[in-house]
């Protein structure tokens, strides 16, 4: 009776008065409404879900009671900081072999040739080379001791790997070398750190080794291992300096021939990196991080995403960013803690396409500049106001589902426009990494749209680990660098010069803390006094602010600020994030210094999109041509002024004259890092001459 006076109220038929009515309806009537039912249900079975949050979006961070204004992760299960994520994988030797296990002898490392498929190592065959390689340095009177420190000077390849593990195996510390720290670093490196070991991947890199045993500026150095064969005329030459020179397939047998058992008698608290830090001005800085700051740092990343995105044992991972550098090391770690499987870049930037279609990774750890050149290359190709449009409008229908936390890559604008751009990555992708430096908001959020995956952003130092801060999964608002990992503390410190404020929610992000923050720099007491405080806090340099969900936005970098003539402060790379999305521009250095009162800059065009964009102004000729037309470069200045006006830049901030250039910045010609950031004090020697010329070509 209840529901016969409910059905009444509503004025909706009775249950009968229902029955009767189907009943009476043809039969044509009844099968659409059967479709429209099966529709309806179908779209409830398959509709995109939303990434639920591991936390709320609206604070993703809290307060510490008395400790000044400190910020920790709200994720987790304890107040405590992580310091590791699985009991039995608390050293780096402990996280390989649990990826072993796990992956029952699965494909662990991958490499391949040109035009050929990947080939794969297994976890078996890399733990006993591993192993063997660290039997035959013993063999050769290197010590299991975490003061026994051995160079790697290679490009990323399965080697340096299985070199890093043999070091894992026998207690021995790795120490990266790299091209770009300069001969004279390199020198400084090897002798501060006592390497009589290096193990390289090529001859030249051999030869430049030598060159400085020959000199006598590296005593110690008595012992080269090449990944590549060599002619015998470098073997004799290593013979007459008295340093011996083998293959690593030389020593990986001795090592099989007389074994050693693994000595892993290392602690969490242990050495197992020393990594060269480049300096503005003398001596690289040698950064000691340990099993534990390691195990904790990717702790956190995996406490984070847990619930949301979490490694699996199918996950693939493209390796092209340098092993000489934390972040890419992190993520590595992540992938084969888990059985997953890591496939090497050919060595070729450019062939990073064909190596990513061939190998079809899961997980893509990236750098901002790479992204941004992703990003022109896409609207480069929308080469006509319509397929702009059109490509606009697919993008804002797909980040209206991002901004209700949807990401996916099987809608119908996927399926019309974007799948070419997610092939072009190997069509797998469902997680990208970015870190190292800052990323565009505009990139980040057309990315997340396009490519259908999660992309996050972190934000770190190699004196942290990697990382101390990370995108909450859920959160795809870009502008910010996301809430403080669960293996850290945050916290601000006021910077009166700059009129920021901790008590304003700004300042210095001077403190980091926990157990991912390094033990100091080798045989350097006054810089790590400088980098570390009595009570353990990391002082970044770096400027941030808090926003109100708890997430921290970076706005500034002390290092890199100076003052102008009149006074004012200048932040360059801020800058210089505006400028890049310049449609003709690739890259730019923007330049000042306390005797100039303006900026200049220097630009570098994108050679694929400059010249349709001078076309359309009227400007014709080859890339060439263009780069030193006056009237186009005055264009591109204007298209950089205005985007400077649109983004709040003070008059001051804005470029006051520009140098084109046509040669791009690369890791090859010293102008970026390894991990693509500006290297500003070789900038600022290469073009001395042009910068000099565009403040005397200009009077204010």
């Amino acid at each position: 009776m209840q529901a016969q006076e409910i059905l009444r109220s509503l004025r909706l038929p009775e249950f009968d008065d229902l029955s009767q009515f189907f009943r009476n309806l043809p039969a044509t009537a009844l099968v659409g409404i059967g479709a429209f039912a099966a529709v309806v249900a179908y779209w409830f079975a398959s509709r995109p879900r939303a990434v639920k949050p591991p936390c709320d979006l609206r604070m993703q961070s809290e307060e510490v009671e008395g400790l000044a204004g400190a910020r920790r992760s709200v994720i987790g299960d304890s107040p405590q900081l992580l310091t590791h994520y699985y009991d039995d994988a608390r050293t780096m030797y402990e996280v390989f072999r649990r990826g072993f296990s796990i992956s029952e002898n699965g494909p662990c490392l991958g490499f391949r040739k040109p035009k050929q498929p990947y080939q794969w190592l297994s976890y078996k065959e890399v733990a006993e080379r591993a192993e063997a390689l660290g039997s035959g340095l013993l063999q050769q009177g290197c010590k299991p001791s975490t003061k026994q420190f051995i160079g790697v000077f290679a490009q990323n390849r399965p080697e340096w790997i299985i070199s890093e593990l043999a070091c894992y195996t026998y207690s021995m510390v790795v120490v990266p070398l790299y091209d770009t720290l300069g001969p004279g670093a390199i020198r400084y490196i090897v002798n501060t750190a006592d390497i009589s070991t290096v193990i390289c991947d090529k001859p030249e890199k051999a030869r430049i080794l030598l060159d400085h045993v020959e000199r006598r500026e590296t005593p110690g150095l008595s012992s080269i291992i090449l990944m590549d064969p060599f002619e015998n005329e470098l073997a004799e030459r290593g013979k007459r300096c008295g340093v011996r020179i083998q293959t690593m397939q030389e020593v990986e047998d001795c090592g099989r021939e007389s074994r050693h058992v693994p000595v892993v008698s290392v602690l969490p608290s242990g050495l197992s990196f020393i990594l060269p830090l480049c300096f503005l001005s003398g001596n690289p800085k040698g950064a000691m991080l340990t099993h534990g700051n390691v195990v904790a740092d990717f702790s956190g990343f995996l406490k984070v995403t847990e619930k949301v995105i979490f490694p699996r044992q199918d996950d693939v991972l493209i390796s092209f960013l340098p092993l000489a550098h934390m972040f890419e090391r992190v993520i590595q770690s992540v992938v084969y803690c888990h059985g997953g499987r890591i496939g090497f870049f050919q060595g070729d930037i450019r062939l990073l396409s064909d190596d990513m279609k061939a190998l079809r990774p899961t997980i893509f750890p990236v750098v901002p500049r790479l992204l941004n050149r992703m990003y022109d290359k896409i609207f480069s190709q929308a080469d006509t106001s319509l397929k702009r449009w059109i490509l606009e409008f697919a993008a804002r229908r797909k980040k209206a589902e991002v901004r209700n936390g949807i990401i996916r890559n099987d809608s119908l604008w996927d399926k019309l426009f974007f799948n070419k751009i997610q092939a072009s990555l190997g069509g797998c992708v469902r997680m990208i990494v970015t870190g190292a430096a800052p990323a565009s908001p505009t990139v980040l959020g057309f990315l997340r749209a396009a490519l259908g995956c999660q992309v996050y952003e972190g934000y770190g130092q190699t004196e942290c680990t990697a990382g101390c801060t990370f995108t909450t999964p859920g959160d795809w608002t870009s502008g910010h660098v996301g809430a403080p990992l669960p293996c850290n503390l945050i916290r601000l410190k006021d910077v009166e010069e700059l009129n920021y404020f901790a008590s304003k929610g700004e300042g210095e992000v001077i403190c980091v803390k926990g157990p991912n923050v390094f033990k100091g720099y080798l045989k350097d007491e006054e810089r790590t006094a400088e980098a570390l405080d009595q009570e353990g806090w990391l002082h970044t340099g770096d400027i941030g602010k808090w926003l109100p969900n708890g997430t921290l936005k970076i706005i500034d970098r002390k290092k890199h600020i100076f003052k102008l003539a009149q006074g004012e402060y200048i932040a360059p790379e801020k800058i210089e994030n505006i400028y890049i999305r310049s449609d003709p521009v690739a890259q730019i250095y923007v330049h000042g210094d306390s005797l100039q009162a303006f900026l200049v800059g220097i630009v570098v065009p994108d050679s694929e999109v400059m010249p349709g964009w001078a076309k359309k102004r009227g400007f014709e000729g080859t890339y060439a041509e263009l780069c030193k037309n006056k009237e186009l470069k005055q264009a591109i200045m204007e298209d950089m002024v205005r985007l400077g006006k649109e983004s709040g830049l003070h008059s001051f901030e804005q470029v006051k004259a520009i140098y084109i250039h046509s040669d791009m910045f690369s890791v090859q010609n010293g102008l970026l890092t390894p991990t693509l950031k500006a290297k500003r004090p070789e900038l600022r020697d290469y073009f001395k001459k042009q910068i000099e010329e565009l403040y005397s070509s200009i009077s204010i």
